[in-house]
């Protein structure tokens, strides 16, 4: 009875202390001042008692300390730090206090003292545990001073002072009941409005989605009855695969929107650990290609200036969130303002996001990027712009705002300069670990284009050395060469006549040979949300857009080596036989996760509850890992992992892998105390999953989001009026390839613009698809920037839609650009060749 009652009251403190500053801690920093101060105060008194109580005053001092420093504790201890302060306080102030006062005999100073101590306790305490620390403190203090005084006695002015002592107590108590009802109703109407902003920015992909489940629906055939085995063509299976990828990227795009919002309200900081050299340029352009879009139309809206690329260090998807807050902001007033345009433009160490809306009013700008700040926009967290401000100084850098009522509204971000040495070094240390990574290896690449495969032989070149590079024409010499002998990873162009990329890995996986498992990494310019569905479907294991530099695509050859396979052979190897214990009270993540985890051949014992899973521990020996959800009801996730971790069988060392909807760094730092090996965050990826239960099993240490390499790689210096892409040209001298370019390349190009206007004259969308499709690859490679842009912007909906662009004009504009674009890159070649570097 007296327990739960002690619980009760600790739990009501822990609930007082539970939201707004940290109170605790500055009273831990104050504590310890005063209590130092006024012992040295005493020695200008005279006769004053100096060392009579310098063992309490020390112990005092060091547990405010030890308050103050709450951010210097050690992981595993933290969650128990309100919990020292209710005993640290409990001593400091009543105790104490008391103590002095009754070991002096009263006075003024103890009158005082006890004034000043009943006020902090007020402002630090419910009403109950007010009481209750007075009286447990003045309890305990009186017991010492009479077990240990030679003639203990009551100091009456003490007495004399408790009734104003009870009007402190209860005056205080009331006063602030006040305001805790106003600051409870504050935090209501916070919550209520974060709750509501939420909401509202989640309907965006939560539409996208069940636009994408209607999409489906559509094509797929009806089930007619129990013998109909109704069957897909290939427009329909394509068609499947669009709403596929659409609906992916809206979950991606909702997910994000709730990670920025848990970011931001926990006031995370951004992991430097994750920074990379990225291109100004190309994550501007991922960021517009990527953005979900409501439709075409608002696409259109949207353009792109690169006066001059540049290269900063900095995170790519925190960047990608930042422009697409952006971006949703420009957009959001399309409807009231229809002649809204949206340009971003880089250059200078500077990416402006402009737009011709309504404008903001001047005096909303000077607290525009403070937290719950929302100008003119019904909806909305209000956290976007603080969030893009917080991404922009971690990276180095700031952000600000310009705008004129009426007029437009321009962000401007500015980014620390990179010096040319630090990105020489920067590349020499890439390209020495991606030697050391494929030393040994062996390495196919399938390209039917040669100009391309040959450029993709140039950027390899540095492996030369250390690893076997093999080459194949097409997908039966592909598959004829991987029959006879073992290779380590195949670089697979998607889109080859006859046999494409699809069919040679779906052949690759099937077969039973030694390059069954073989890393593959798909090498395409289609479009990434695309393409990567089919991809991982088809059995591949890493994915790689076209045109790309030389360190990307040596990124995403290592990532395919150091990562498992996606076949179901590799994933069946590291977890094939292994009994997992899934502890999750709702049965559909349960079954979510038994599937993935049956899938890799794994053994899975199925439980709702934290007591289920020590009776399981107890009963089956053997087995290999632990996946705890963190809220289940009764025995949490907490309370399970500490009962496996304080047991003393075999069992209490088995890893435990916690799954939570939470990442927040409380959440991480709960789960680390109490026994938890790793965490993944719902919804759960399989291939994560695979991979970090993988690790655990195997005795090493969790998958971390942020090991994950990235696949991007800046390409930087746009030229000729942004028809060129320099420092690719560049790459091009160095390499000695500039030759290659003005013989191969550019008469492949005047090729495929050719073989596009026969096939828009026949009306042959799918030659036209082809068509693209080479001269999107041809373009980028060949440092084309401008004609690159232009045919992405083309080929992309006509892949997705089957449908042309409107008018016919489009036709004779992209002949025009792709002739300014052979102008000047022989302009280009003869430039260099003027200056010493032949082409």
């Amino acid at each position: 009875m007296l327990m739960n009652a002690l619980r009760r009251l600790i739990q009501r403190y822990e609930d007082y202390h539970a939201y707004g500053p940290s109170r605790l801690k500055t009273m831990g920093f104050l504590g310890a001042v005063t209590y130092v101060a006024f012992f040295f105060l005493r020695f200008t008194r005279p006769n004053a008692q100096v060392w009579d109580d310098l063992p309490f005053r020390a112990l005092a001092i060091v547990l405010f300390l030890l308050m103050g420093l709450r951010d210097s504790w050690p992981e595993r201890l933290r969650p128990y730090y309100v919990r020292y302060t209710y005993g640290a306080l409990l001593y400091c102030l009543p105790g104490f206090t008391m103590l002095l006062a009754l070991e002096r005999g009263g006075g003024v100073p103890s009158i005082s003292n006890a004034f000043i101590i009943l006020c902090f306790l007020v402002l630090l305490t419910d009403w109950r545990n007010t009481v209750v620390m007075l009286v447990a403190g003045t309890a305990a203090a009186a017991f010492y001073y009479a077990a240990t005084a030679p003639a203990p006695r009551v100091p009456m002015d003490l007495v004399a002072q408790l009734p104003a002592f009870a009007l402190v107590v209860i005056g205080g108590n009331l006063f602030k009941s006040n305001t805790d009802k106003i600051d409870a109703e504050r935090k209501l109407r916070a919550t209520q409005a974060l709750a509501g902003s939420i909401a509202h920015e989640m309907r965006h992909p939560l539409a996208q989605l069940k636009h994408s489940l209607e999409g489906m629906q559509d094509v797929l055939p009806p089930p007619g009855g129990a013998t109909n085995s109704a069957r897909l063509d290939g427009p329909q299976v394509q068609a499947l695969y669009r709403h596929l990828a659409r609906g992916e990227q809206a979950v991606q795009r909702g997910l994000q929107v709730i990670s920025m919002t848990l970011d931001e309200v926990s006031a995370r900081p951004v992991d430097a650990s994750t920074f990379r050299y990225l291109s100004a340029a190309e994550a501007v352009r991922k960021a517009v290609e990527e953005y979900s879009y409501d439709g075409d139309e608002a696409r259109d809206r949207v353009g792109v200036e690169v006066r001059e690329d540049f290269v900063f260090k900095g995170d790519e998807t925190a960047f990608l969130f930042v422009l697409f807050n952006l971006i949703k902001n420009a957009l959001y007033y399309v409807a009231a303002y229809p002649a809204t345009r949206v340009t971003i433009s880089v250059g200078e160490q500077q990416v402006r996001v402009r737009d011709t809306g309504p404008g903001i009013p001047r005096d909303a700008l000077p607290g525009l990027f403070e937290p719950f700040r929302s100008t003119g926009k019904s909806g909305g967290t209000g956290l976007g712009l603080a969030y893009c401000q917080r991404v922009m100084r971690a990276f180095g850098g700031d952000i600000a705002c310009d705008s004129e009522p009426g007029l437009f509204t321009e962000f401007t971000m500015r980014f620390p300069a990179v010096g040319p040495d630090e990105l020489e070094r920067h590349h020499q240390e890439a390209v020495g670990q991606a030697r050391t990574v494929l030393a040994g290896k062996r390495v196919l690449v399938v390209e039917d284009d040669p100009v391309q495969r040959a450029a993709t032989r140039q950027k390899l070149a540095p492996l030369a050395a250390t690893t076997q590079l093999d080459e194949a024409a097409d997908g039966p010499g592909a598959l004829a060469l991987l029959g006879q002998g073992k290779f380590d990873i195949v670089l697979l162009d998607l889109r080859m006549p006859g046999l494409d990329g699809y069919a040679v890995a779906e052949a690759i996986r099937a077969s039973t040979g030694p390059n069954r498992d073989v890393r593959i990494v798909a090498y395409t310019s289609e479009p990434a949300h695309l393409a990567r569905a089919k991809a991982l479907k088809g059995g591949m294991d890493h994915f790689v857009g076209k045109p790309c530099a030389q360190l990307p695509l040596l990124a995403a050859l290592q990532q395919a080596v150091s990562q498992p396979a996606a076949g179901a052979g590799a994933s069946a190897g590291r977890l094939a036989g292994r009994r997992i214990l899934v502890a999750d009270d709702s049965a559909f993540n349960r079954k979510a996760i038994a599937a993935y985890l049956r899938n890799a051949a794994a053994i899975v014992i199925e439980v709702e509850h934290g007591a289920a899973v020590l009776d399981q521990l107890r009963a089956q020996e053997g087995i290999h890992a632990v996946i705890l959800d963190l809220h289940m009801p009764g025995m949490d996730g907490l309370e399970t992992a500490r009962a496996i971790r304080g047991a003393r069988d075999p069992w209490s060392r088995v890893p435990i892998l916690a799954m939570t909807a939470r990442s927040d760094e409380p959440a991480v730092a709960a789960a680390t105390a109490a026994g938890m090996n790793g965490f993944l965050v719902k919804p759960v990826d399989a291939a994560l999953l695979y991979d970090t239960l993988g690790r655990l099993i195997a005795g090493g240490g969790a998958f971390s989001a942020a090991e994950t390499a990235r696949s991007q790689e800046p390409e930087a210096g746009a030229g000729h009026d942004g028809l060129l892409n320099l420092q690719r040209l560049a790459s091009y001298r160095r390499l000695g390839m500039l030759g290659e370019l003005l013989d191969d390349y550019l008469p492949e190009m005047q090729r495929l613009v050719r073989e596009l206007q026969e096939a828009v004259e026949e009306g042959d969308v799918q030659g036209s698809i082809d068509a693209l499709h080479s001269l999107l690859g041809m373009s980028g490679e060949a440092g084309a920037q401008a004609l690159y842009q232009q045919v992405r912007r083309l080929y992309v909906p006509l892949l997705e839609e089957g449908q042309w662009p409107t008018g016919r004009e489009w036709v004779p504009q992209l002949q025009a650009l792709a002739r300014r674009t052979e102008d000047a890159v022989r302009a280009y070649c003869a430039q260099q060749a003027r200056s010493g570097a032949a082409p």
